[in-house]
């Protein structure tokens, strides 16, 4: 979605929506909001508590004001924020699947995992070439399909990368230092 597509977006009324709980820790609760009309599934992000810190505010808003740096190809894309139940909550279009720390505790077939693994660091790739560091990967933030597609959510704490750049080592350097790591430890 571009962002013209998102600045076109409506996001209806939540009160038309039913939702279930994909999630909950100390501070956040996801929801999943069906649409009982032609409206499209919505990810919806709001603070547990009744009376939210400021804080835990700054964070959905910081979350939305990263929309236009998020590809819905490896993120839940930040679409609006709303009010549910009198709170502010961080709406996000649903790209289906579910939380995967749904997967934790049980066995998972080693070519799932590797596939999820595989999805996993090449959606922090994308995050990375967008100069962003996201700083809160964990199982609850990263959403899996039945396809094993990973997108990632829960970018209210991320950074973005400093402009400036270090020049890379000369392999020479690179080079020798390894070489003496390499003697120090053979000496050992």
């Amino acid at each position: 979605m571009t962002s013209a597509d998102r600045s076109k977006a409506v996001v209806p009324d939540l009160a038309e929506y039913q939702f279930a709980t994909l999630r909950k820790d100390g501070e956040f609760a996801l929801y999943r909001g069906m649409a009982h009309n032609t409206s499209p599934a919505v990810l919806v992000l709001s603070p547990i508590a009744e009376q939210p810190t400021p804080t835990t505010l700054a964070r959905l808003e910081h979350e939305y004001s990263l929309r236009d740096e998020l590809d819905p190809e490896w993120s839940a894309q930040p679409l609006n924020l709303a009010r549910r139940d009198g709170q502010l909550a961080l709406v996000l279009a649903d790209p289906g699947g579910g939380p995967m720390d749904g997967l934790l505790g049980q066995p998972l077939e080693m070519r799932r995992c590797l596939r999820l693994a595989v999805g996993l660091a090449g959606a922090l790739r994308q995050v990375h070439r967008r100069g962003l560091i996201h700083k809160d990967v964990k199982p609850g933030n990263v959403l899996v399909d039945a396809a094993g597609n990973v997108r990632l959510t829960g970018f209210g704490i991320a950074s973005r990368l400093p402009r400036e750049r270090q020049a890379p080592e000369p392999p020479r350097s690179l080079r020798a230092r390894l070489l003496t790591w390499h003697r120090s430890r053979l000496a050992a």
